[in-house]
């Protein structure tokens, strides 16, 4: 197996001299319907992206350990040559795909990723917002490692397709040409899948390439200007409180919930699940046959004293 270069920590001197050329274009050319620069909201994105290295360094190691096993157990090899270094990232992104769509879909997994998204900025610090759990991505990846696939050319791509989506976190570039916007995740798409607004809900989970979401039906356009944060925001800097205010969520409402069912769908279900509320039956929809006739006083009865009342 050749040794692949750390894509990420080569590209760390390009993040910073990015990230500071957007800095100095937002104060110098201010847009009034871009969301910019705040202070402690960057500072929590940086401070968000220094712990995932942490604590990325140490999801690896059981990670490393299955993706080992597996690939020693598969009689299948990739080989890491010209020609199989784009396929396999092209295995990935698709695996990406899924992997990002689930993460949104089912709630345990967005407990993980709602940390990218609970910035209302929209900048290249908004990129380095990683989340500290990502222990939950790794079941996506398997069946390329049980293809052959090294666990270390699978890191090399996961790293490529990391670097390639910081340029996308941005409001300073509009629209690419329109053959690399139909193929290819660009900065309009992206900000399509942080915005909060209906239409945009769920859109565009692709890495590098965006024609997965056209194949799959999760692509929507830039046509309004996109809403940044969450549906419901968090409003707290505090890095512990944005790493796992979701999973204290889940925990109080599978605590308050009433039956297994519901525990279970608190869990696993989208983010916005609850249980159907159970409504007392409506006269209007119970067929006229079963209901009791009416019944009538007596004509000949002795009529009643003003202030009584006949019992049926």
């Amino acid at each position: 197996m050749p040794n692949l270069p750390d894509v990420v920590l080569w590209s760390i001197p390009a993040f910073v001299l990015l990230t500071v050329v957007e800095m100095v274009s937002c104060r110098l050319h201010p847009d009034e319907d871009a969301e910019g620069y705040e202070a402690k909201d960057a500072a929590t994105s940086v401070g968000m992206g220094l712990g995932s290295l942490v604590f990325d360094f140490l999801w690896k190691i059981p990670i490393v350990a299955l993706y080992t096993a597996l690939y020693e157990l598969t009689p299948l090899r990739v080989p890491v040559l010209w020609w199989t270094v784009p396929l396999m990232l092209l295995g990935q992104d698709f695996f990406y795909y899924w992997s990002h769509r689930g993460h949104h879909v089912i709630r345990v997994l967005w407990a993980c990723h709602v940390v990218h998204h609970s910035s209302r900025k929209f900048n290249f610090t908004t990129a380095l917002r990683q989340p500290w759990t990502s222990l939950t991505v790794w079941p996506f990846y398997v069946p390329l490692i049980a293809a052959g696939v090294h666990p270390a050319a699978l890191a090399f791509c996961s790293s490529a397709n990391l670097v390639y989506q910081f340029w996308i976190h941005t409001e300073r570039i509009d629209k690419m040409p329109r053959w690399f916007e139909f193929v290819f995740n660009t900065p309009s798409h992206h900000r399509v899948h942080h915005a909060s607004q209906g239409g945009y809900l769920d859109r565009n989970f692709g890495g590098i390439l965006i024609v997965w979401d056209r194949l799959f039906g999760s692509f929507a356009a830039e046509t309004e200007r996109p809403v940044y944060g969450l549906t419901k925001n968090i409003d707290t800097y505090n890095l512990l409180k944005v790493a796992t205010h979701e999973y204290v969520a889940i925990a109080k409402d599978v605590k308050a919930a009433h039956s297994w069912r519901e525990r279970a769908g608190r869990v696993f279900m989208g983010p916005g699940w609850g249980p159907t509320p159970v409504s007392a039956p409506s006269t209007a929809s119970v067929p006229a046959a079963t209901l009791a006739p009416a019944t009538l006083p007596d004509p000949a009865a002795a009529p009643t004293h003003a202030g009584e009342s006949t019992s049926a």
